[in-house]
């Protein structure tokens, strides 16, 4: 049996980015009270958008005789996931919030939508572009990992080693990991953030309040479907070196989702818990156990979710429970 700890960390680290993403979108959702089960619809739309979109400015700078911007392009991607995955929370919002749709009917059929637009989408870019679709080196380079503090070529093979587990990931890890710090100090410091739980806790006494529940419930669920198609992003800019591949999510969202419940709705949580599943993901590239079959290290994610929340049913507490209005549609006239 082969280890290599540090190895295993930054690969770890890398893989979890995405389910991280996706994780703090759902989290967001669901402190406003509704539960969507379309995260991984989310981030379909948000992979195929940054692609085309980035792909697209490439063309027309290219037709314009002017060489593309790195920058420009990953900002447009940026730009172009953001809006594809919140253009996809606002359909379930509208479904779920103004009509008061079923929330997990409604989830699971985004899913399949985003799933099946993505899909469809890419394959016709694709054609159009010769056979597949990729973006210049110039945009990979934009993704690739950075030498922050230039400590890579460092005499010292400690601040070498330190540099390779903090210092050497792209720059949408580091932008994850914001995302994170800001949204624990939202839900617990800010009163928007206070608000936001309280109407995820009881719209009813919320509205009561004075809190417009509705504006709430929509602005929470588009800026996080919004974070989870920048995970998809993740996906298809970094994983996929900027290539579309079919079905280049591969069930990531549907992890997102149970790490919600493993997090305990906890952005910080959310940042072991992606580190943690993302290990699983790529555990059998690193650890080596002579006579166990691939399949069953491929399993590791999936059964490690089932056994989280079999523990998370048991060890129910007030403290780290799900929001009370989660999954239930807010009447007023029933207030």
């Amino acid at each position: 049996m082969s280890f290599d700890f540090i190895s295993l960390f930054v690969a770890a680290v890398l893989a979890g980015t995405p389910l991280l993403l996706g994780t703090l979108g759902e989290i967001l959702t669901e402190k406003s009270g509704h539960l969507n089960l379309g995260v991984e619809g989310m981030m379909f739309m948000g992979a195929i958008a940054s692609i085309a979109a980035s792909w697209a400015y490439e063309q027309m700078a290219k037709g314009a005789g002017v060489a593309a911007s790195g920058f420009l392009s990953v900002l447009i991607a940026l730009l172009a996931a953001f809006g594809a995955g919140a253009f996809g929370a606002l359909i379930y919002s509208f479904l779920t919030v103004t009509l008061r749709a079923n929330q997990n009917v409604t989830g699971l059929t985004l899913t399949i939508f985003g799933t099946g637009l993505a899909n469809f989408c890419g394959e016709l870019l694709g054609k159009s572009a010769g056979g597949f679709v990729t973006v210049s080196k110039v945009t990979k380079a934009a993704f690739a990992q950075l030498d922050l503090f230039g400590l890579k070529n460092s005499a010292s093979p400690v601040l070498q080693t330190i540099s390779k587990l903090l210092f050497q990931y792209n720059w949408m890890v580091y932008f994850a990991i914001a995302i994170a710090l800001v949204m624990a100090w939202f839900f617990k410091r800010s009163r928007v953030g206070l608000n936001l739980r309280a109407v995820g806790e009881s719209p009813a006494t919320a509205d009561a309040a004075g809190i417009n529940v509705t504006r709430y419930k929509y602005l929470a669920t588009v800026i996080g479907g919004g974070i989870c198609g920048v995970g998809g992003m993740y996906m298809s800019m970094v994983n996929q070196s900027g290539v579309w591949v079919h079905n280049c999510v591969a069930g990531y969202g549907w992890l997102a989702v149970a790490l919600v419940i493993f997090s305990t709705w906890s952005p910080l949580r959310g940042l072991i818990c992606g580190l943690i599943f993302g290990a699983f993901t790529i555990m059998r590239l690193y650890v080596s156990i002579p006579g166990l079959a691939m399949q069953l290290y491929d399993m590791l994610p999936y059964a490690a979710t089932i056994l989280v929340l079999i523990v998370t049913s048991i060890r129910q507490s007030r403290e780290h429970a799900q929001p009370k209005s989660c999954g239930t549609n807010y009447f007023r006239e029933e207030r």
